[in-house]
């Protein structure tokens, strides 16, 4: 019998069909392609009246005609307002990533200053994430080095200590820090509580902008110190005033009327972007940092502008004001949208004169140069991997390069690293290590651990690949080792019906000598390159980018090893239990040592969990 059955709809008819069923409020739109995969992602005043218009067959671009060729599934959700549709818009491209929308690319949370209050005591140190720790927090940074830099200025000027409680409570006389003049040492004594305190309320209210009273005050007190004949103070105090004053000599751009602002610059050229932010807090300029959305040629600057600050302040504080060379479409929906998130006025403003347009100009100047060196940059990567795929007869440039490499000391720690490479360089987010848990394994077994890491990683691709879902894949694995770890990499991938995958091993030369490297394919003669190719150059650091990323993953895991205390693996022994042991008996040692008697006198631990606690130490 012949099949009467219809084929599914797809494309402009799909949408068609779905737009009879859609209301006239705002809300969220989603694009689906065959596998499921993301496409598109878009906010609508009226989802009916906006998602009609990719029915109607009139598109400005190529690109969003094929993106409506390729719709196979849609999904709609309503929201109360269109601000709501944007914050839900900006929270699902950030999930989904969809193929045809800008994307941020690197989301990675800024580092930030915290003073902390969790001690008496408070401690000045660097932060980055989620501010779960009880304090008073100061940033974003735009680098490691920005925070370093302003945290070694704060150290000289306000004395306030860096060091972990734990460190703190076993001093027993100052440390070096306190020698050099970078802490007031009140792990001692030699301060008081209630002095340390005005240090730190001084370094917080520099923080906060007000360091021309700040210094007023030093200066100030530096006079009276002078009049009194207590020249040792006040030489401390001149040292902590030049200490603030090099703030505005080592910083490049200082604002007289910004106090608070994030500067944006974007430039657009042969189909790419760069936008360059720069951070400024409490009057200081605390660094900048380059961004590359991924833009089509089609897309409108201000519409990059807009998709560009929406989601780069996804899960980021908001400053009152953001200042920009391009102002963003639909820029006071941005406005609201951020005032809701931050709890108060935040304006977006595309300034024209004064101060303000020289912060802009200045950032677009980075904007440009920045984006030239990337032209530059792309153009040499692009003919790499064109060479790449020559030698290793791809079917084409790979977009994502694998390459593994494990780390471990006679067996111990043992740890896979994975990174990945591609046309814009490392792509260090899609880094992975792998912790080697198999009890199974003869210690230093290499070829038994890069089993298992492949194993790992190439059943998770086959299976997110089979639940119809579209997972990063390789076009090129690269495997530290020769014949042996190559066969090992076959065997794995066969089994997982992934050896489709172009796998190579890069086996070190005689006495590890670079430029004497030989490579392994299935099937093939081992071979090497031409020592001075731009090909060989760019493996080996591929390598080595490998090899450092391994060791990096072994020593953190070694480290965290041999901090661990015997406490933590007895069952019942919580961290409240585990301070009160410590602080009775003074060490794991010390409670290895104790008579169950003696265990039940600390707070909190029973007869039981004291028996527990006596027999593990004696069967270890």
């Amino acid at each position: 019998m012949p099949d009467d059955a219809s084929p599914p709809l797809a494309g402009a008819a799909l949408i068609k069909d779905e737009v009879s069923r859609l209301p006239d409020t705002p809300g969220v739109y989603r694009m689906f392609g065959e596998g499921g995969e993301a496409l598109y992602v878009g906010k609508a005043r009226s989802l009916k009246k906006r998602v009609i218009q990719y029915a109607q067959g009139r598109f400005h671009t190529q690109r969003i005609a094929l993106m409506v060729d390729l719709t196979r599934s849609m999904q709609f959700t309503s929201t109360r307002t269109e601000t709501d549709a944007l914050l839900l818009e900006i929270n699902l491209i950030k999930q989904l990533k969809p193929r045809f929308n800008v994307l941020l690319r690197d989301d990675k949370s800024f580092p930030e200053i915290v003073i902390r209050r969790e001690h008496p005591a408070a401690q000045l140190r660097k932060h980055r994430g989620a501010h779960s720790i009880k304090g008073d927090y100061f940033g974003p940074f735009a680098s490691a080095w920005a925070v370093t830099r302003t945290l070694n200025t704060l150290q000289k000027a306000f004395l306030l200590r860096s060091c972990s409680d734990s460190v703190y409570e076993a001093r027993t006389r100052p440390c070096m820090l306190h020698q050099i003049r970078r802490c007031a040492a009140p792990c001692t004594g030699l301060i008081s509580l209630e002095d340390y305190e005005k240090l730190v309320a001084e370094a917080e209210a520099f923080l906060r902008g007000k360091s021309r009273l700040v210094m007023a005050r030093m200066s100030a007190d530096m006079q009276a110190a002078s009049d009194e004949l207590d020249f040792e103070r006040a030489a401390t105090l001149r040292d902590r005033i030049r200490a603030l004053s090099s703030v505005a000599q080592e910083t490049q751009v200082n604002p007289e009327t910004v106090e608070e602002a994030d500067v944006f610059a974007l430039h657009a050229e042969g189909g790419q972007a760069c936008v360059q932010v720069f951070f400024f807090r409490a009057g200081q300029n605390w660094g900048n940092q380059a961004f590359f959305p991924r833009v089509d040629r089609s897309d409108e600057d201000p519409e990059i502008m807009a998709a560009f600050l929406g989601q780069f302040y996804e899960g980021k504080p908001i400053p009152r004001q953001i200042l920009v060379n391009i102002e963003p479409s639909e820029r006071e929906l941005l406005d609201e949208a951020f005032s809701i998130k931050a709890g108060r006025k935040v304006q977006i403003l595309k300034p024209r004169r004064g101060e303000k347009r020289e912060l802009v100009d200045h950032a677009l100047v980075n904007a440009r140069e920045a984006l030239g060196r990337k032209l530059a940059e792309s153009s040499a990567q692009s003919t790499l991997l064109n060479q790449l795929a020559e030698v290793f007869e791809l079917d084409g440039p790979p977009e994502r390069i694998e390459v593994y490499d494990n780390s471990h000391i006679m067996g111990t720690n043992a740890v896979g690293g994975m990174i990945v490479a591609g046309p814009d360089g490392f792509q260090k987010n899609q880094y992975r290590k792998f912790n080697i848990k198999s009890t199974e394994l003869t210690p230093g077994d290499d070829y038994g651990m890069m089993r298992e890491v492949l194993q790992r990683r190439f059943a998770r691709l086959a299976k997110e690949e089979e639940a119809g879902e579209a997972p990063p894949r390789p076009d090129l694995v690269l495997i530290d080792g020769g014949a042996g770890q190559l066969a090992a990499a076959t065997e794995v991938m066969a089994d997982l019906g992934v050896d489709d995958i172009v796998v190579v091993g890069v086996a070190k030369g005689p006495d590890r000598d670079a430029g004497l490297e030989r490579f392994f394919r299935p099937g093939a003669a081992p071979y090497m390159l031409q020592p001075k190719s731009p090909v060989l150059y760019y493996l080996q650091r591929l390598r080595d980018e490998a090899h450092r990323y391994a060791i990096g993953a072994h020593r953190t895991r070694r480290a965290a090893d041999m901090r661990k205390n015997p406490l933590d693996d007895i069952d019942g022994v919580g961290p409240a239990r585990k301070k009160a042991l410590l602080h009775a008996f003074g060490s794991a040692r010390g409670v290895s040592r104790a008579s169950v008697d003696d265990l039940t006198k600390v707070e909190g631990v029973s007869e039981p969990l004291a028996q527990r606690i006596h027999d593990y130490f004696r069967k270890s």
